[in-house]
């Protein structure tokens, strides 16, 4: 029994120990908000489309996941380096370590001094990784595709002015 305790904290522990990391304070943004992007998840050759509006709420960021429909998938609200569930939709750890990358993704440079030094590292070409094992690869400051092992978002800006 006490064998079974101690793989289960370990397990936990170790499961906290793997999440995206977020700095107190949300970093400055390559664009104003707010911001639409689209988003192309795609994983065993499977593929999912999704909205992600993200907004400022105050001191919080608001972070809105859409299905084509315009179903929410995930809302969460970011607050002084903290996630909190927005709404009556159940928690969603995936959707949360999505947008934990994807803040990272979209600071600026010369605002990723607020993440841990040992969790993040950019290229001589701009590109960047960040803990557990996120990549990013731009080709411009709001199209680039965000990857870890078996699992591949392809991010664009969505001009909603393109539409009129």
């Amino acid at each position: 029994m006490p064998r079974i305790l101690l793989l289960v904290a370990s397990l936990l522990l170790g499961a906290c120990a793997a999440r995206t990391p977020v700095p107190p304070v949300a970093p400055a943004l390559v664009a104003a908000l707010p911001l639409t992007l689209q988003i192309q998840r795609e994983q065993a050759d499977v593929r999912q489309d999704w909205l992600l509006v993200i907004q400022q709420e105050g001191p919080a960021l608001r972070w809105s996941l859409l299905d084509p429909l315009g179903i929410p998938q995930a809302r969460q609200l970011l607050e002084a380096g903290q996630w909190r569930n927005d709404g009556l939709l159940p928690p969603n750890t995936e959707a949360r370590e999505l947008f934990a990358a994807l803040l990272f993704a979209l600071a600026r440079t010369d605002a990723l001094h607020g993440y841990p030094a040992d969790s993040w590292q950019q290229d001589a070409e701009g590109q960047r990784r960040i803990t557990p094992d996120w990549s990013i690869h731009y080709q411009a400051p709001l199209d680039f595709t965000l990857g870890k092992t078996g699992l591949t978002y392809r991010i664009r800006a969505l001009n909603l002015e393109e539409s009129d």
